[in-house]
């Protein structure tokens, strides 16, 4: 009857003995190195989106020039062929006198 009694041995799993209770959960690692890498790396992240952001400006900037530099070109190319044109129509004026 003494056996009925008995307990069965204890059996150790990944180095917890059977019925022991288990070992919590580590806390995720919240290092100072952690942190500022992280605090680097939305740095990196602000400044690449401010580069990216004044490069469209600058882009969109040129192209506004280009654009103004065309219109003056086309502006200054239709006042020449009216003048061109009156310096025609004075001429054959002058020889038909």
């Amino acid at each position: 009857m003494s056996h009925a009694l008995r307990r069965p041995p204890l059996v150790e799993v990944h180095g917890v003995p059977d019925g022991a209770p288990a070992p919590a959960a580590p806390a995720p690692a919240t290092t100072t190195s952690h942190v500022q890498i992280r605090s680097t790396r939305m740095h990196v992240m602000h400044e690449e989106l401010a580069r990216a952001h004044s490069s469209r400006l600058i882009e969109e900037a040129a192209r506004e020039r280009r654009a103004a530099r065309l219109v003056a070109a086309q502006r200054a190319q239709r006042k020449a062929e009216r003048a061109a044109l009156r310096a025609r129509h004075l001429l054959a004026i002058a020889v038909s006198r």
